[in-house]
């Protein structure tokens, strides 16, 4: 009886250790994601939490646990005009995937996933075409209540068609523990994109 004891003390210990381990890992993505958007992030952005009323401000609102958008575009008068992002949306974007490193994005980075037409010919330069089975450069459909990363449909409810956004998501929101593609484990991800359109 003892030994069991001691035993199931063990088995205890070792599965407290192993969320502590997953807690802390996403306590620092989550961090080190706020410290970049404002810090880094150009421009600054501060949470819309923060916001005061009437204010201008670039600001990053937060979802899940931790999904954080910036719509570019979020002060355009004419953006309430435009159809919204519900829960049973039809939502096509054009879209740059990349294994988020906390630091800014540039040209010169390279998306892990990207529909975007602009990249086509940085890709032909590389040798590799569409016909050789690299992605395709059309507009990517999304069923909102269909499967799709946990992160992105968070980050979509509430756009409007027309809208410019930039996603930073945590491991766990995004890809998680698993294997996918090229992406290390446990790797935050950001998605910038286009809603091309919404129905």
């Amino acid at each position: 009886m003892k030994r069991l004891l001691v035993i199931s003390f063990f088995v205890v210990a070792a599965l407290s250790c192993g969320c502590s381990q997953e807690e802390d890992t996403l306590s620092n993505q989550r961090e080190k994601l706020v410290s970049y958007l404002e810090r880094t992030h150009s421009p600054a952005l501060v949470a819309e939490s923060s916001l005061e009323e009437g204010s201008q401000l670039p600001y990053y609102s937060v979802a899940g646990n931790t999904v954080c958008r910036y719509i570019k575009n979020v002060y355009d008068p004419n953006r309430v005009g435009q159809p919204e992002v519900g829960e049973h949306s039809t939502v096509s974007i054009t879209f740059r995937a990349y294994v988020f490193a906390f630091s800014n994005i540039s040209d010169s980075t390279f998306p892990f996933w990207s529909n975007d037409p602009l990249l086509e010919s940085a890709y032909e330069g590389l040798g590799l075409t569409v016909a050789d089975g690299v992605w395709t450069f059309e507009p990517l459909v999304l069923q909102m209540d269909g499967d799709i990363l946990k992160g992105l449909r968070l980050a979509l409810l509430g756009c409007r068609e027309g809208d410019d956004v930039e996603v930073y998501m945590t491991y766990n929101m995004a890809y998680g523990d698993g294997l996918f593609s090229t992406i290390p484990l446990q790797s935050p991800v950001a998605w910038f994109f286009t809603v091309d359109a919404v129905e």
